[in-house]
């Protein structure tokens, strides 16, 4: 059994990691399965791709198609271009994509008009909000994959009202927690530690990089300047996204406990997060992060594809109304934020139920 594995942007390469080495276990072990591994190019900068295959110990692409920046529709296309030419070059029995980025939405396309299979990892999560280019990729995802790979129970029900019939849904958990749970030890203090003089639970960190919140300067004005007002005078670490950098510097935001910093790698960031009071971000992956590490993590989105952090984990939903930021601001000094659970087969076994599927599916 040959499998392609696409991956393309940040959030992919932690989820394919544990992927990887199960198949590898699963081919020492005597199956006859192998997989290739294809880097889109979708994320090109090396603090948001290249860190995390050293960091993680994942192995180099078999090739990269380096499509870089573009409209939507332009990255959209040089992906497919260039996966088309990949498959016929190196045919496969199987896709897998995971997330929801471009590159999924647009090889799991490719790979259907070429006739071969697809197994979506991260399947079924749905935010209901069609803005989001993320909702769109999942939409086209779903309605071709043939082996759809849940998170949650949320996400199975999502899939079945689609008429998807259960024997293709397998609910496994979540690779990201099996990624996080295996280099948690791990985890690396940045060289800003202590550049800022941060401590434990004396700072809070930040992500913003949806275009609801940072592509309308009076929005993101706005919105920056409640958050570091609320904040007090704790530090607030700001990572900035490239695309959200040109921006910012326009806007001349200049307060003494904003920290803006470049990109982190995965061991570094995750250690902020870890050690931090809270977290305000507007990221999916990021609340499942908090959510494990039992951090509190406030989400400046209306709508969550990723329920579970909700109900069961430390996220709360404040979108960008003021008022709800400010409410949350006072939970959390006060310190009765809601105790956080672990959802379900969220263990660090989800990729070994993956491929563990796969090979009773191929009957290898």
């Amino acid at each position: 059994m040959n499998i392609t594995i696409v991956a393309g942007a940040r959030p992919n390469f932690m989820k394919i990691a544990p992927i990887i080495e199960a198949i590898q276990k699963k081919k020492n072990e005597g199956f006859n399965i192998n997989y290739r591994l294809i880097h889109t190019g979708q994320h090109y900068d090396k603090n948001l791709s290249g860190t995390f295959f050293e960091e993680l110990n994942i192995p180099l692409p078999d090739v990269n198609l380096e499509v870089k920046s573009g409209t939507q529709a332009e990255q959209t296309a040089a992906i497919m271009i260039g996966f088309e030419k990949e498959l016929k070059q190196n045919p496969c029995d199987l896709v897998m994509v995971v997330g929801d980025v471009t590159s999924t939405m647009a090889c799991t396309i490719v790979a259907k008009k070429a006739h071969i299979k697809v197994a979506h990892v991260e399947a079924g999560i749905r935010s209901g909000d069609m803005r989001m280019p993320e909702e769109v990729n999942r939409i086209v995802t779903d309605s071709l994959t043939d082996y759809f790979f849940t998170t949650s129970i949320h996400a199975n029900k999502n899939l079945e009202l689609l008429g998807v019939g259960q024997s293709k849904i397998f609910f496994v958990g979540n690779v990201m927690i099996d990624t996080l749970l295996k280099n948690e030890n791990r985890l690396k203090q940045p060289t800003l530690w202590k550049e800022l003089n941060l401590s434990n639970k004396k700072y809070l960190v930040m992500t913003l990089h949806r275009p609801s919140n940072v592509d309308e300067e009076k929005q993101l004005k706005e919105l920056i300047t409640q958050i570091v007002t609320l904040g007090k005078d704790y530090p607030i670490i700001f990572p900035v996204h490239p695309r959200t950098q040109k921006l910012l510097s326009e806007l001349h935001l200049n307060f003494e406990n904003l920290h803006y910093v470049t990109p982190l790698g995965y061991l570094e960031f995750n250690y902020l997060v870890k050690n931090a009071l809270a977290v305000v971000t507007d990221s999916g992956g990021i609340t499942e992060e908090a959510t494990i590490m039992n951090v509190p993590c406030i989400t400046l989105r209306d709508s969550t594809e990723r329920p579970e952090t909700c109900d069961i984990g430390t996220n709360i939903l404040v979108g960008s109304d003021s008022e709800k930021i400010t409410m949350v601001f006072k939970l959390l000094y006060s310190g009765t934020w809601k105790p956080g659970g672990i959802p379900e087969l969220w263990d660090g076994h989800a990729a070994e139920r993956i491929v563990n599927h796969l090979t009773h599916a191929f009957k290898l």
